[in-house]
Protein backbone atom coordinates (compact mmCIF):
# COMPACT_ATOMS: atom_id res chain seq x y z
CA UNK A 1 0.00 0.00 0.00
CA UNK A 2 1.46 3.42 -1.15
CA UNK A 3 1.76 6.20 1.75
CA UNK A 4 -1.17 8.19 -0.51
CA UNK A 5 -3.26 5.16 -0.89
CA UNK A 6 -2.98 4.51 3.02
CA UNK A 7 -3.33 8.40 4.16
CA UNK A 8 -6.55 8.71 1.71
CA UNK A 9 -8.73 5.89 2.62
CA UNK A 10 -8.28 4.81 -1.70
CA UNK A 11 -8.40 0.95 -2.72
CA UNK A 12 -4.80 -0.16 -2.05
CA UNK A 13 -2.05 0.42 -4.73
CA UNK A 14 -4.86 1.90 -7.23
CA UNK A 15 -4.46 5.94 -6.80
CA UNK A 16 -2.73 7.59 -9.93
CA UNK A 17 -1.09 10.77 -10.33
CA UNK A 18 1.40 12.71 -11.25
CA UNK A 19 4.15 11.69 -9.68
CA UNK A 20 3.44 8.20 -10.29
CA UNK A 21 3.14 8.60 -13.82
CA UNK A 22 6.49 10.25 -13.75
CA UNK A 23 7.91 7.10 -12.35
CA UNK A 24 6.32 4.35 -14.32
CA UNK A 25 6.54 5.94 -17.83
CA UNK A 26 10.39 6.25 -16.64
CA UNK A 27 10.50 2.45 -15.34
CA UNK A 28 8.70 1.65 -19.08
CA UNK A 29 11.38 3.52 -20.82
CA UNK A 30 14.09 2.21 -19.11
CA UNK A 31 15.06 -0.41 -21.84
CA UNK A 32 13.01 -3.38 -20.46
CA UNK A 33 10.17 -5.48 -21.83
CA UNK A 34 6.68 -6.00 -21.02
CA UNK A 35 5.06 -8.65 -21.68
CA UNK A 36 1.73 -6.84 -22.90
CA UNK A 37 1.22 -3.10 -24.49
CA UNK A 38 -2.15 -1.97 -24.40
CA UNK A 39 -2.46 1.36 -27.04
CA UNK A 40 -5.78 3.08 -25.72
CA UNK A 41 -7.21 3.51 -22.72
CA UNK A 42 -11.03 3.78 -23.04
CA UNK A 43 -13.08 0.92 -21.90
CA UNK A 44 -12.03 -1.70 -23.83
CA UNK A 45 -8.13 -0.73 -23.34
CA UNK A 46 -8.71 0.16 -19.51
CA UNK A 47 -10.64 -3.60 -19.51
CA UNK A 48 -7.56 -5.13 -21.78
CA UNK A 49 -4.70 -3.45 -19.07
CA UNK A 50 -6.77 -4.95 -16.29
CA UNK A 51 -7.48 -8.51 -17.85
CA UNK A 52 -3.76 -8.81 -18.53
CA UNK A 53 -2.32 -7.60 -15.14
CA UNK A 54 -4.73 -9.90 -13.63
CA UNK A 55 -3.65 -12.61 -15.47
CA UNK A 56 0.14 -11.78 -14.19
CA UNK A 57 1.29 -10.01 -17.23
CA UNK A 58 3.64 -7.17 -17.10
CA UNK A 59 1.73 -4.23 -18.94
CA UNK A 60 2.33 -0.56 -19.81
CA UNK A 61 -1.26 1.26 -20.88
CA UNK A 62 -0.72 4.25 -22.46
CA UNK A 63 -3.14 6.93 -24.02
CA UNK A 64 -2.47 10.07 -25.85
CA UNK A 65 -4.89 11.81 -24.21
CA UNK A 66 -6.75 11.04 -21.14
CA UNK A 67 -8.84 7.87 -19.41
CA UNK A 68 -12.02 7.94 -21.75
CA UNK A 69 -11.24 10.14 -23.85
CA UNK A 70 -12.90 9.10 -27.08
CA UNK A 71 -16.23 7.22 -27.49
CA UNK A 72 -16.29 5.62 -23.87
CA UNK A 73 -17.22 9.07 -22.68
CA UNK A 74 -19.89 9.80 -25.16
CA UNK A 75 -22.67 6.85 -24.56
CA UNK A 76 -25.85 6.87 -23.57
CA UNK A 77 -24.46 5.53 -20.37
CA UNK A 78 -26.53 1.91 -20.98
CA UNK A 79 -25.48 -1.07 -20.04
CA UNK A 80 -27.64 -2.93 -22.54
CA UNK A 81 -29.62 -6.64 -22.38
CA UNK A 82 -28.99 -6.97 -26.16
CA UNK A 83 -32.72 -6.71 -27.02
CA UNK A 84 -31.82 -4.75 -30.05
CA UNK A 85 -29.90 -7.00 -31.52
CA UNK A 86 -32.26 -9.74 -30.66
CA UNK A 87 -34.71 -8.05 -33.04
CA UNK A 88 -32.11 -7.89 -35.73
CA UNK A 89 -31.45 -11.71 -35.23
CA UNK A 90 -28.18 -11.74 -33.68
CA UNK A 91 -28.71 -13.78 -31.00
CA UNK A 92 -24.99 -14.62 -29.43
CA UNK A 93 -24.78 -10.55 -29.61
CA UNK A 94 -27.61 -10.38 -27.40
CA UNK A 95 -26.89 -13.20 -25.60
CA UNK A 96 -23.67 -11.82 -24.44
CA UNK A 97 -24.59 -8.44 -23.84
CA UNK A 98 -27.45 -9.73 -21.37
CA UNK A 99 -24.49 -11.78 -19.63
CA UNK A 100 -21.88 -9.03 -19.55
CA UNK A 101 -24.80 -6.94 -18.68
CA UNK A 102 -24.95 -9.41 -15.07
CA UNK A 103 -21.60 -9.37 -14.72
CA UNK A 104 -21.58 -6.01 -14.33
CA UNK A 105 -24.46 -5.63 -11.85
CA UNK A 106 -23.62 -8.39 -9.86
CA UNK A 107 -20.29 -8.88 -9.40
CA UNK A 108 -18.02 -6.14 -10.86
CA UNK A 109 -19.55 -2.88 -10.29
CA UNK A 110 -22.72 -2.68 -8.66
CA UNK A 111 -22.06 0.27 -7.12
CA UNK A 112 -21.75 2.10 -10.67
CA UNK A 113 -24.31 0.16 -12.56
CA UNK A 114 -27.97 -0.61 -11.43
CA UNK A 115 -31.24 -1.15 -13.15
CA UNK A 116 -32.86 1.75 -15.03
CA UNK A 117 -36.57 1.78 -16.25
CA UNK A 118 -38.05 3.37 -18.98
CA UNK A 119 -41.54 4.10 -20.30
CA UNK A 120 -42.33 3.79 -23.74
CA UNK A 121 -45.94 6.13 -23.69
CA UNK A 122 -48.70 4.60 -25.53
CA UNK A 123 -49.52 7.86 -27.97
CA UNK A 124 -51.67 7.93 -30.98
CA UNK A 125 -48.56 8.12 -33.18
CA UNK A 126 -47.93 4.08 -31.91
CA UNK A 127 -49.86 1.91 -33.69
CA UNK A 128 -51.63 -0.92 -31.69
CA UNK A 129 -49.53 -3.33 -33.86
CA UNK A 130 -45.95 -1.20 -33.14
CA UNK A 131 -47.12 -1.69 -29.18
CA UNK A 132 -47.32 -5.51 -29.42
CA UNK A 133 -44.68 -5.46 -31.12
CA UNK A 134 -42.79 -3.32 -28.91
CA UNK A 135 -44.31 -5.75 -25.70
CA UNK A 136 -43.15 -9.11 -27.47
CA UNK A 137 -39.67 -7.39 -27.81
CA UNK A 138 -39.46 -6.47 -23.75
CA UNK A 139 -40.71 -9.77 -23.05
CA UNK A 140 -38.06 -11.54 -24.72
CA UNK A 141 -35.42 -9.48 -23.37
CA UNK A 142 -36.79 -10.71 -20.07
CA UNK A 143 -36.20 -14.03 -21.37
CA UNK A 144 -32.34 -12.94 -21.77
CA UNK A 145 -32.14 -11.60 -18.40
CA UNK A 146 -33.42 -15.09 -17.68
CA UNK A 147 -30.89 -16.71 -19.73
CA UNK A 148 -28.27 -14.59 -17.87
CA UNK A 149 -29.42 -15.82 -14.91
CA UNK A 150 -29.65 -11.77 -13.19
CA UNK A 151 -32.04 -11.99 -10.52
CA UNK A 152 -35.41 -10.49 -10.69
CA UNK A 153 -33.83 -8.68 -7.95
CA UNK A 154 -31.66 -7.14 -9.26
CA UNK A 155 -33.43 -6.51 -13.07
CA UNK A 156 -37.13 -6.70 -11.99
CA UNK A 157 -39.73 -7.80 -15.01
CA UNK A 158 -41.53 -5.53 -17.45
CA UNK A 159 -45.14 -4.80 -17.04
CA UNK A 160 -48.05 -2.72 -18.64
CA UNK A 161 -49.34 0.22 -17.32
CA UNK A 162 -52.35 1.85 -17.65
CA UNK A 163 -52.68 5.31 -18.42
CA UNK A 164 -52.79 7.10 -14.93
CA UNK A 165 -49.55 5.22 -14.37
CA UNK A 166 -47.89 6.02 -17.45
CA UNK A 167 -49.05 9.77 -16.67
CA UNK A 168 -47.15 9.31 -12.89
CA UNK A 169 -43.92 8.39 -14.65
CA UNK A 170 -43.99 10.52 -17.63
CA UNK A 171 -45.29 13.66 -16.49
CA UNK A 172 -44.24 15.70 -19.52
CA UNK A 173 -45.72 13.54 -21.97
CA UNK A 174 -49.10 14.67 -23.62
CA UNK A 175 -52.13 13.20 -22.12
CA UNK A 176 -54.25 13.56 -25.07
CA UNK A 177 -54.72 10.28 -26.70
CA UNK A 178 -52.51 8.39 -23.87
CA UNK A 179 -54.08 5.02 -23.76
CA UNK A 180 -51.19 3.50 -21.50
CA UNK A 181 -47.18 2.29 -21.57
CA UNK A 182 -44.98 -0.33 -21.27
CA UNK A 183 -42.71 -0.68 -18.56
CA UNK A 184 -39.54 -2.36 -19.21
CA UNK A 185 -35.81 -2.09 -17.82
CA UNK A 186 -32.16 -2.40 -18.32
CA UNK A 187 -28.89 -1.40 -16.84
CA UNK A 188 -27.78 1.84 -16.87
CA UNK A 189 -24.15 3.03 -15.45
CA UNK A 190 -23.76 6.09 -12.96
CA UNK A 191 -20.82 7.51 -15.54
CA UNK A 192 -18.95 5.68 -18.32
CA UNK A 193 -15.72 8.27 -17.85
CA UNK A 194 -15.89 6.45 -14.25
CA UNK A 195 -16.34 2.90 -15.63
CA UNK A 196 -13.16 3.48 -17.11
CA UNK A 197 -11.54 5.14 -14.24
CA UNK A 198 -12.32 2.22 -12.35
CA UNK A 199 -11.12 -0.24 -14.51
CA UNK A 200 -7.77 1.59 -15.31
CA UNK A 201 -7.54 1.86 -11.14
CA UNK A 202 -8.21 -1.46 -10.64
CA UNK A 203 -5.73 -2.78 -13.06
CA UNK A 204 -2.99 0.11 -11.50
CA UNK A 205 -3.14 -2.22 -8.00
CA UNK A 206 -3.07 -5.14 -10.20
CA UNK A 207 0.27 -3.73 -11.32
CA UNK A 208 -0.22 -2.57 -14.78
CA UNK A 209 1.40 1.14 -15.59
CA UNK A 210 -1.69 3.38 -16.22
CA UNK A 211 0.08 6.47 -18.44
CA UNK A 212 -2.07 9.34 -19.80
CA UNK A 213 -0.67 11.70 -22.47
CA UNK A 214 1.75 9.14 -24.12
CA UNK A 215 0.73 8.89 -27.62
CA UNK A 216 2.01 6.00 -29.86
CA UNK A 217 3.80 6.48 -32.83
CA UNK A 218 4.22 3.83 -34.50
CA UNK A 219 3.48 0.03 -33.23
CA UNK A 220 5.63 -2.90 -33.90
CA UNK A 221 6.03 -6.61 -32.87
CA UNK A 222 8.30 -5.80 -29.95
CA UNK A 223 6.33 -2.39 -28.59
CA UNK A 224 6.33 1.20 -29.74
CA UNK A 225 7.82 4.47 -30.59
CA UNK A 226 5.98 7.01 -28.53
CA UNK A 227 6.01 10.63 -27.70
CA UNK A 228 4.87 12.38 -23.98
CA UNK A 229 2.42 14.48 -24.97
CA UNK A 230 3.56 16.45 -21.80
CA UNK A 231 7.22 17.35 -22.43
CA UNK A 232 7.56 16.45 -26.50
CA UNK A 233 10.16 13.94 -25.58
CA UNK A 234 10.52 10.65 -27.59
CA UNK A 235 11.15 7.22 -27.17
CA UNK A 236 10.45 3.43 -27.57
CA UNK A 237 8.35 1.16 -24.88
CA UNK A 238 9.51 -2.77 -25.13
CA UNK A 239 6.55 -5.21 -24.93
CA UNK A 240 6.31 -9.22 -26.07
CA UNK A 241 2.87 -8.30 -26.97
CA UNK A 242 1.18 -5.40 -28.80
CA UNK A 243 -3.01 -4.60 -28.19
CA UNK A 244 -4.34 -1.77 -30.48
CA UNK A 245 -7.18 -0.33 -28.70
CA UNK A 246 -7.93 3.05 -29.85
CA UNK A 247 -11.08 2.32 -31.24
CA UNK A 248 -12.00 4.13 -34.16
CA UNK A 249 -8.84 5.62 -34.53
CA UNK A 250 -7.55 1.84 -34.78
CA UNK A 251 -6.61 1.81 -38.61
CA UNK A 252 -4.01 4.51 -37.98
CA UNK A 253 -1.64 2.52 -36.37
CA UNK A 254 -2.23 -0.82 -37.98
CA UNK A 255 -2.51 -1.57 -41.99
CA UNK A 256 -5.12 -2.59 -43.74
CA UNK A 257 -8.13 -2.27 -41.03
CA UNK A 258 -11.30 -0.40 -42.16
CA UNK A 259 -13.07 1.30 -39.73
CA UNK A 260 -16.22 2.88 -40.42
CA UNK A 261 -17.17 5.28 -37.37
CA UNK A 262 -21.23 6.11 -36.82
CA UNK A 263 -22.02 9.45 -34.73
CA UNK A 264 -23.94 8.91 -31.78
CA UNK A 265 -25.51 12.62 -30.81
CA UNK A 266 -26.96 13.02 -27.56
CA UNK A 267 -28.53 16.74 -26.42
CA UNK A 268 -28.57 17.92 -23.05
CA UNK A 269 -31.37 19.42 -21.18
CA UNK A 270 -32.22 20.73 -17.66
CA UNK A 271 -34.06 18.30 -15.46
CA UNK A 272 -36.66 21.19 -14.79
CA UNK A 273 -37.91 22.04 -18.65
CA UNK A 274 -39.12 17.95 -18.68
CA UNK A 275 -40.34 18.12 -14.95
CA UNK A 276 -39.48 14.84 -12.80
CA UNK A 277 -38.48 12.34 -14.57
CA UNK A 278 -38.91 8.80 -12.59
CA UNK A 279 -38.27 6.71 -15.37
CA UNK A 280 -36.37 7.63 -18.45
CA UNK A 281 -38.92 7.46 -21.86
CA UNK A 282 -38.07 4.80 -24.97
CA UNK A 283 -40.10 7.52 -27.38
CA UNK A 284 -40.33 5.06 -31.04
CA UNK A 285 -38.72 6.53 -33.94
CA UNK A 286 -40.86 7.38 -37.14
CA UNK A 287 -40.52 4.99 -39.92
CA UNK A 288 -38.42 2.75 -38.02
CA UNK A 289 -39.43 -0.71 -36.49
CA UNK A 290 -36.66 -1.07 -34.00
CA UNK A 291 -34.93 2.39 -33.45
CA UNK A 292 -35.90 4.57 -30.50
CA UNK A 293 -35.08 8.01 -28.87
CA UNK A 294 -34.07 8.67 -25.40
CA UNK A 295 -35.20 10.32 -22.62
CA UNK A 296 -32.28 10.07 -20.07
CA UNK A 297 -32.41 11.54 -16.77
CA UNK A 298 -28.72 11.84 -14.79
CA UNK A 299 -29.33 12.83 -11.42
CA UNK A 300 -27.59 15.95 -11.16
CA UNK A 301 -29.85 18.47 -12.69
CA UNK A 302 -29.54 17.34 -16.54
CA UNK A 303 -31.50 15.03 -18.89
CA UNK A 304 -29.81 13.57 -21.96
CA UNK A 305 -31.05 13.32 -25.14
CA UNK A 306 -30.33 11.02 -27.86
CA UNK A 307 -28.77 9.41 -29.89
CA UNK A 308 -28.11 9.28 -33.43
CA UNK A 309 -26.86 6.49 -35.94
CA UNK A 310 -25.15 8.67 -38.90
CA UNK A 311 -21.94 7.79 -40.80
CA UNK A 312 -19.30 9.79 -40.40
CA UNK A 313 -16.74 10.43 -43.42
CA UNK A 314 -12.63 11.76 -43.64
CA UNK A 315 -11.04 12.28 -40.80
CA UNK A 316 -11.38 11.45 -37.44
CA UNK A 317 -11.26 14.08 -35.18
CA UNK A 318 -10.41 13.95 -31.47
CA UNK A 319 -13.71 15.61 -30.32
CA UNK A 320 -16.56 15.22 -33.11
CA UNK A 321 -19.27 18.06 -33.03
CA UNK A 322 -22.65 17.66 -33.25
CA UNK A 323 -24.11 18.90 -36.12
CA UNK A 324 -27.74 21.10 -36.28
CA UNK A 325 -29.14 18.30 -38.38
CA UNK A 326 -28.83 16.06 -35.50
CA UNK A 327 -30.03 18.57 -32.82
CA UNK A 328 -33.11 19.26 -35.19
CA UNK A 329 -33.77 15.57 -35.79
CA UNK A 330 -33.67 14.41 -31.72
CA UNK A 331 -35.77 17.53 -31.22
CA UNK A 332 -38.56 16.40 -33.51
CA UNK A 333 -38.83 12.96 -32.51
CA UNK A 334 -39.01 14.53 -28.78
CA UNK A 335 -41.59 16.58 -29.85
CA UNK A 336 -43.82 14.02 -31.05
CA UNK A 337 -44.47 13.30 -27.65
CA UNK A 338 -44.36 16.37 -25.33
CA UNK A 339 -47.07 18.60 -24.60
CA UNK A 340 -44.52 21.13 -24.97
CA UNK A 341 -42.02 20.78 -27.63
CA UNK A 342 -38.06 21.75 -26.35
CA UNK A 343 -36.96 24.69 -28.81
CA UNK A 344 -33.34 24.79 -29.93
CA UNK A 345 -32.56 27.58 -27.23
CA UNK A 346 -33.84 25.49 -24.62
CA UNK A 347 -31.06 22.93 -25.21
CA UNK A 348 -27.81 23.75 -22.88
CA UNK A 349 -25.54 21.72 -24.66
CA UNK A 350 -24.75 18.25 -26.87
CA UNK A 351 -22.24 15.72 -27.05
CA UNK A 352 -21.21 12.90 -29.82
CA UNK A 353 -19.33 9.94 -29.99
CA UNK A 354 -18.13 7.71 -32.88
CA UNK A 355 -18.95 4.26 -32.60
CA UNK A 356 -16.14 2.04 -34.00
CA UNK A 357 -17.58 -0.27 -35.97
CA UNK A 358 -16.16 -2.64 -38.53
CA UNK A 359 -16.27 -2.50 -42.24
CA UNK A 360 -16.77 -5.57 -43.86
CA UNK A 361 -18.07 -4.31 -46.99
CA UNK A 362 -16.21 -4.69 -50.31
CA UNK A 363 -13.91 -1.84 -51.11
CA UNK A 364 -15.43 0.79 -52.66
CA UNK A 365 -19.23 -0.78 -51.83
CA UNK A 366 -21.44 1.89 -50.44
CA UNK A 367 -22.24 -0.70 -47.78
CA UNK A 368 -24.47 -1.24 -44.99
CA UNK A 369 -26.23 2.05 -43.37
CA UNK A 370 -24.43 2.35 -40.21
CA UNK A 371 -27.29 1.46 -38.06
CA UNK A 372 -27.57 -1.94 -39.39
CA UNK A 373 -23.58 -2.39 -39.27
CA UNK A 374 -23.71 -5.24 -36.22
CA UNK A 375 -22.59 -4.75 -32.86
CA UNK A 376 -20.19 -7.80 -32.74
CA UNK A 377 -16.65 -7.67 -32.10
CA UNK A 378 -13.68 -8.16 -33.98
CA UNK A 379 -10.08 -9.32 -32.18
CA UNK A 380 -7.33 -9.38 -35.77
CA UNK A 381 -3.65 -9.96 -35.26
CA UNK A 382 -1.43 -8.52 -38.01
CA UNK A 383 1.46 -10.03 -40.12
CA UNK A 384 3.50 -7.90 -37.56
CA UNK A 385 1.88 -9.69 -34.44
CA UNK A 386 0.01 -6.53 -33.62
CA UNK A 387 -3.40 -7.65 -31.62
CA UNK A 388 -6.24 -5.01 -32.82
CA UNK A 389 -9.67 -5.38 -31.04
CA UNK A 390 -12.52 -3.12 -32.47
CA UNK A 391 -16.23 -3.30 -32.98
CA UNK A 392 -18.40 -3.93 -29.70
CA UNK A 393 -19.88 -1.63 -27.36
CA UNK A 394 -19.18 -0.30 -23.89
CA UNK A 395 -21.40 -3.15 -22.24
CA UNK A 396 -19.35 -5.99 -23.47
CA UNK A 397 -15.73 -4.44 -22.85
CA UNK A 398 -14.86 -7.36 -20.75
CA UNK A 399 -15.62 -9.92 -23.06
CA UNK A 400 -13.80 -7.58 -25.58
CA UNK A 401 -10.56 -7.35 -23.31
CA UNK A 402 -10.67 -11.14 -22.44
CA UNK A 403 -10.62 -11.91 -26.03
CA UNK A 404 -7.84 -9.55 -27.24
CA UNK A 405 -5.54 -11.08 -24.34
CA UNK A 406 -6.49 -14.51 -25.24
CA UNK A 407 -5.36 -13.67 -28.73
CA UNK A 408 -2.15 -12.29 -27.60
CA UNK A 409 -1.12 -15.07 -25.56
CA UNK A 410 -1.58 -16.98 -27.86
CA UNK A 411 0.43 -15.05 -30.78
CA UNK A 412 3.15 -15.01 -28.28
CA UNK A 413 2.92 -17.25 -26.09
CA UNK A 414 2.70 -15.62 -22.80
CA UNK A 415 2.69 -17.20 -20.05
CA UNK A 416 -0.60 -16.66 -18.49
CA UNK A 417 -4.02 -18.60 -17.52
CA UNK A 418 -7.60 -17.83 -18.18
CA UNK A 419 -9.55 -14.83 -17.64
CA UNK A 420 -10.52 -13.96 -14.08
CA UNK A 421 -11.93 -10.86 -15.12
CA UNK A 422 -15.87 -12.10 -14.60
CA UNK A 423 -15.47 -12.12 -10.85
CA UNK A 424 -12.76 -9.27 -9.96
CA UNK A 425 -14.38 -6.66 -8.22
CA UNK A 426 -13.36 -3.07 -9.56
CA UNK A 427 -12.26 -0.60 -7.16
CA UNK A 428 -15.14 0.49 -5.18
CA UNK A 429 -17.11 -2.54 -5.76
CA UNK A 430 -19.51 -3.89 -2.51
CA UNK A 431 -23.05 -5.59 -3.11
CA UNK A 432 -26.40 -3.16 -2.40
CA UNK A 433 -26.27 -4.03 1.59
CA UNK A 434 -22.84 -2.96 2.16
CA UNK A 435 -23.13 0.33 0.21
CA UNK A 436 -26.40 1.01 1.76
CA UNK A 437 -24.86 0.95 5.07
CA UNK A 438 -21.67 3.40 4.31
CA UNK A 439 -21.34 6.70 6.08
CA UNK A 440 -21.57 8.88 3.07
CA UNK A 441 -24.08 10.74 1.21
CA UNK A 442 -25.67 8.32 -1.49
CA UNK A 443 -25.13 10.51 -4.51
CA UNK A 444 -21.39 9.66 -3.55
CA UNK A 445 -21.80 6.33 -3.24
CA UNK A 446 -23.20 5.65 -6.65
CA UNK A 447 -20.07 7.45 -7.89
CA UNK A 448 -16.98 5.49 -6.00
CA UNK A 449 -18.18 3.32 -4.46
CA UNK A 450 -16.68 2.14 -0.72
CA UNK A 451 -14.35 4.91 -1.44
CA UNK A 452 -16.96 7.53 -1.03
CA UNK A 453 -15.98 7.23 2.60
CA UNK A 454 -12.85 9.09 1.52
CA UNK A 455 -14.28 11.18 -0.87
CA UNK A 456 -16.71 12.74 1.88
CA UNK A 457 -14.14 13.02 4.84
CA UNK A 458 -12.12 15.25 2.70
CA UNK A 459 -15.12 18.04 2.46
CA UNK A 460 -15.35 17.19 6.52
CA UNK A 461 -12.12 17.83 7.27
CA UNK A 462 -12.09 20.66 5.13
CA UNK A 463 -15.30 22.75 5.12
CA UNK A 464 -14.00 24.82 1.64
CA UNK A 465 -13.68 21.85 -0.17
CA UNK A 466 -17.55 20.70 0.46
CA UNK A 467 -18.82 23.29 -1.53
CA UNK A 468 -19.94 22.89 -5.04
CA UNK A 469 -18.10 23.71 -7.60
CA UNK A 470 -20.48 26.05 -9.50
CA UNK A 471 -23.98 26.92 -7.62
CA UNK A 472 -26.87 24.71 -8.65
CA UNK A 473 -24.50 21.69 -9.88
CA UNK A 474 -23.62 18.44 -7.16
CA UNK A 475 -20.28 17.91 -7.93
CA UNK A 476 -17.86 19.20 -4.34
CA UNK A 477 -14.48 20.75 -4.57
CA UNK A 478 -13.84 17.76 -2.86
CA UNK A 479 -14.08 15.30 -5.95
CA UNK A 480 -11.73 17.55 -8.28
CA UNK A 481 -8.83 16.99 -5.87
CA UNK A 482 -9.68 13.43 -5.32
CA UNK A 483 -9.49 13.07 -9.01
CA UNK A 484 -5.90 14.95 -8.78
CA UNK A 485 -5.03 13.03 -5.96
CA UNK A 486 -6.02 9.18 -7.35
CA UNK A 487 -7.48 9.10 -10.83
CA UNK A 488 -4.88 10.62 -13.13
CA UNK A 489 -6.33 13.85 -13.62
CA UNK A 490 -3.55 16.27 -14.93
CA UNK A 491 -5.35 18.98 -16.48
CA UNK A 492 -8.40 21.32 -16.20
CA UNK A 493 -10.09 18.87 -19.22
CA UNK A 494 -9.64 16.30 -17.51
CA UNK A 495 -11.89 17.47 -14.29
CA UNK A 496 -14.21 19.03 -16.04
CA UNK A 497 -14.95 16.64 -18.90
CA UNK A 498 -14.35 13.05 -17.94
CA UNK A 499 -13.97 12.95 -13.93
CA UNK A 500 -17.01 14.72 -13.50
CA UNK A 501 -19.54 15.78 -16.20
CA UNK A 502 -19.75 19.78 -15.81
CA UNK A 503 -18.02 20.37 -19.20
CA UNK A 504 -20.69 19.05 -21.65
CA UNK A 505 -22.79 22.49 -20.59
CA UNK A 506 -20.29 24.93 -22.22
CA UNK A 507 -21.33 27.68 -19.86
CA UNK A 508 -20.69 25.43 -16.56
CA UNK A 509 -17.63 24.74 -18.00
CA UNK A 510 -16.11 28.21 -18.25
CA UNK A 511 -18.12 28.95 -14.77
CA UNK A 512 -15.79 26.01 -13.30
CA UNK A 513 -12.53 26.17 -14.99
CA UNK A 514 -10.82 28.37 -12.17
CA UNK A 515 -11.90 25.51 -9.69
CA UNK A 516 -10.16 22.67 -11.98
CA UNK A 517 -7.26 24.66 -11.77
CA UNK A 518 -6.99 25.38 -7.99
CA UNK A 519 -7.13 21.91 -7.30
CA UNK A 520 -4.75 21.29 -9.47
CA UNK A 521 -2.61 23.20 -7.65
CA UNK A 522 -3.35 21.70 -4.28
CA UNK A 523 -3.04 18.32 -5.06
Amino acid sequence: MSRTDASAGATPGSSLDAARRTRELASATDGSTADVLVVGLGATGAGVALDAAARGLSVVAIDAHDLAFGTSRWSSKLIHGGLRYLAAGQFDVAHESAVERGVLMTRTAPHLVAAQPFVLPLTPLVSRGQASLAWAGFRAGDMLRLAARTPRQVLPVPRRLAAAEARLLAPAVRTEGLRGGLLSWDGKVTDDARLVTALARTAAAHGARVLTRVRALRLESGGARFRDELTGEEGEIRARAVVNATGVWAGGLVEGLRVRPSRGTHLVLRSRRLGALPAGLHIPVPGETNRFVLVLPQGDGRTYVGLTDEPVEGEIPDEPEVPETDIGFLLDVLGSVLDTPVRRDEVDGAFAGLRPLLDTSAPGSAGERTSDISRRHAVLTSGEGVVTVVGGKLTTYRRMAEDAVDAAVAAHRLPAGPSPTAALPLVGAAGPAALRRLPAPGRLVRRYGTEAVAVHALAERDPGLAEPVIPGHPVTRAELLWAVRHEAALVPSDLLDRRTRIGVVPHDRAEALEAAREMLARG
